[in-house]
């Protein structure tokens, strides 16, 4: 085919590459996935120990009774540490949204994707 008859736009791109996600953000999602929730109960206990002593918030009998797990065992305060772990969780996705957040906008977004990027303007030849 001669060069006249073909097609002056840009290449097709594939869409799927468009939505791919790099494997070492998925492996720190997947941990942070796993981990922040393991700190939340952490901190949860601390909290509700130090709040115990402290006397910060009063909180009701039923959260604060103990409850025996048939495999763990006897374990003091489960409910509250449960309360506060739920709290701390969404307390931290919501930390690590924004810093996210904040971060890329800093970066600042791509002048052009493949799907707004202008057209290439040529020059046409006098006859």
């Amino acid at each position: 085919m001669p060069r006249k008859y073909q097609s002056l736009e840009r290449p097709a791109f594939d869409r799927r590459l468009m939505w791919e996600v790099h494997p070492v953000w998925r492996g720190i999602g997947c941990i942070l996935l796993v981990l922040l929730p393991v700190m939340a109960y952490a901190g949860a206990v601390l909290l509700v120990e130090a709040n115990i002593e402290q006397r910060w918030l009063p909180l009701a009998r039923e959260l604060m009774q103990t409850v025996n797990l048939p495999v763990i065992g006897p374990v003091p305060h489960l409910y509250a540490n449960l309360l506060v772990t739920v709290l701390l969780v969404m307390f931290g996705f919501a930390l690590i949204t924004a810093i996210y957040a904040i971060a890329d906008r800093l970066k600042g977004p791509p002048p052009y994707t493949l799907l707004d990027a202008p057209l290439i303007r040529r020059r046409r030849r006098r006859k």
